[in-house]
């Protein structure tokens, strides 16, 4: 059974967290993305909590910014550096009577949960054994298309809209109109999503949109303006770039905002590395392919 805790962490932020699995047994943390909540994850975690020949400890919080946890108004406290923060912290209070204290077995991560979870491997390699990425780009190979790729460019025009002082009211227009139209790719309809799952993300989302909103308006990393000099690239500093842990990418191949071009040469940043790629997946593959990425990712975190 899949229950929800409060978890007020050391500098003062509050996470609701969603649990499920034996106290004691190895800790499987689950981040979500945008414009998503921790139920996204409900379905794997109950599977990993019953999985075969033992089961994890699975934890999934809701990220700052998301109603009901905290959600700061300023701009700056949706920086990397504090989201980093929030995860260190909530793995040393999560992992406190695991197998293993202060350390995940795996650290499992969709979107902008998966931005934070590049940041978390690549900073602090020893707090995480395993990492598991589903359909979020490494910031080295996303830089590179951002600058060097008219396509994934084009593809990241959304981010121009969602950085407006008004996206959240427009957003929140219409029974959500435009985020609904998100989960969509041109006709194609997303069957997953039932008016249960509808009312599970209009819960969150009336909750507030700014939070959310504001890890975009934080990120340096966005498609370049006119303005800009489109093909100069900002350097990167190699500690944040080399990711040590064996890690699993999970890449749903008809996401038509983070396209498959970035996964060439994530090697170079990430030498033990498995990439798995889901024809006929989109960027909502937790939502549309929870059977194959419960497969995958048991294979993986049992080796």
């Amino acid at each position: 059974m899949i229950r929800t805790q409060s978890v007020t962490l050391p500098h003062g932020i509050t996470l609701q967290v969603r649990v499920t699995g034996e106290m004691g047994r190895p800790v499987l943390m689950f981040l979500h993305g945008f414009p998503e909540s921790a139920f996204v994850w409900d379905e794997l975690m109950a599977f990993f909590a019953e999985a075969p020949n033992g089961g994890y400890r699975c934890v999934a919080p809701c990220m700052r910014g998301y109603a009901p946890s905290s959600a700061p108004t300023e701009i700056e406290a949706y920086r990397a550096k504090y989201l980093v923060q929030d995860v260190q912290a909530l793995i040393a209070a999560m992992t406190e009577r695991s197998s293993t204290p202060g350390q995940l077995h795996a650290l499992v991560a969709h979107d902008w949960g998966g931005a934070i979870a590049w940041n978390v491997a690549a900073l602090h390699p020893g707090l995480l054994q395993r990492l598991v990425i589903l359909n979020a780009p490494h910031a080295g190979t996303f830089l590179r298309d951002l600058y060097g790729s008219p396509e994934q460019q084009a593809a990241s025009t959304y981010m121009q809209f969602l950085v407006r002082p008004d996206a959240a009211a427009l957003l929140e227009a219409d029974d959500f109109r435009r985020l609904w139209g998100f989960f969509e790719s041109g006709t194609r309809q997303a069957s997953w999503l039932t008016e249960a799952v509808r009312d599970q993300y209009r819960t969150v989302w009336r909750g507030g949109l700014e939070g959310p909103l504001n890890y975009y308006r934080a990120s340096p990393l966005r498609p370049p303006t006119p303005a800009e000099n489109p093909g100069t690239c900002p350097d990167l500093p190699a500690a944040m770039l080399h990711v040590p842990q064996p890690t699993l990418v999970i890449w749903g191949m008809d996401d038509h905002a983070l396209l498959p071009g970035l996964l060439d040469g994530l090697q170079g940043h990430v030498p033990d590395l498995r990439i798995e790629r889901l024809a006929g997946a989109s960027h909502w593959l937790v939502h549309e392919r929870p059977e194959d990425i419960s497969r995958l990712m048991l294979d993986f975190v049992r080796t």
